[in-house]
């Protein structure tokens, strides 16, 4: 319980979290926030981690100089990639028998199974839209890699997808967190945000159970 009130609290004002970490930790904030990003794509046990709402605070913080921007875009990009690269391996070379197996003690297999029926309605574009939805980002690329999708065709959506999140919620961050309307509710603009991202998700999981219930029903 402590974890999970600690957990809140962090992501909530991740804005003081982070600038208090650049105070403490200086040029290591970076390689702290690489393993962070890296983490959060790259390990299907870390679903957990803060995505979005942590570009957008490290955004803020390039802002105020706290943070090089283009070393952060860069890093980030890459940590990204790497993350979503691993994470596409692991999941064509151990998937297959975490599924068959239907049951790992350290893995949310409802979280996989709600990925692969994304997955399977959207496609390889799933890679791209997956960077934006907390969770899905995660298990999108171990899915890809169980449904053996060819790896340069995986690469293209996996480096686009990098760009376009890394340098969208990083730029949105630098260019707004300061103004003073969203610098006095910044708490709530990061809970805007979440609830934003995981929308999509939302939304498809309503939509199967309404196709499962209509399937259910048809004589």
């Amino acid at each position: 319980m402590e974890f999970i009130q600690f957990w809140i609290d962090f992501i909530l004002h991740i804005d003081k979290h982070l600038d208090m970490m650049v105070t403490t930790m200086g040029i290591w904030t970076y390689i702290i926030l690489f393993a962070i990003v890296f983490a959060e794509t790259g390990l299907v046990v870390t679903p957990f981690l803060p995505g979005d709402s942590l570009l957008f605070a490290t955004g803020a913080l390039c802002a105020t100089g706290s943070l090089d921007l283009t070393v952060i875009i860069v890093s980030l990009i890459i940590a990204a990639i790497i993350g979503d690269a691993l994470n596409y391996w692991i999941g064509k070379r151990f998937g297959t028998g975490i599924f068959s197996s239907g049951k790992i003690r350290w893995l949310n297999m409802k979280h996989i199974e709600r990925t692969h029926e994304f997955y399977e309605r959207h496609g390889g574009k799933t890679i791209i839209m997956a960077r934006f939805i907390p969770i899905i980002r995660t298990f999108a690329p171990f899915v890809a890699g169980i449904g053996n999708m060819g790896y340069s065709r995986f690469a293209t959506y996996n480096v686009v997808g990098a760009v376009v999140w890394i340098i969208s919620f990083t730029v949105l961050g630098y260019f707004f967190a300061n103004q003073p309307i969203i610098k006095k509710n910044f708490s709530l603009v990061i809970l805007g945000i979440i609830v934003i991202s995981v929308m999509p998700a939302v939304i498809e999981f309503f939509r199967q159970r309404r196709a499962m219930k209509r399937t259910s029903t048809t004589p």
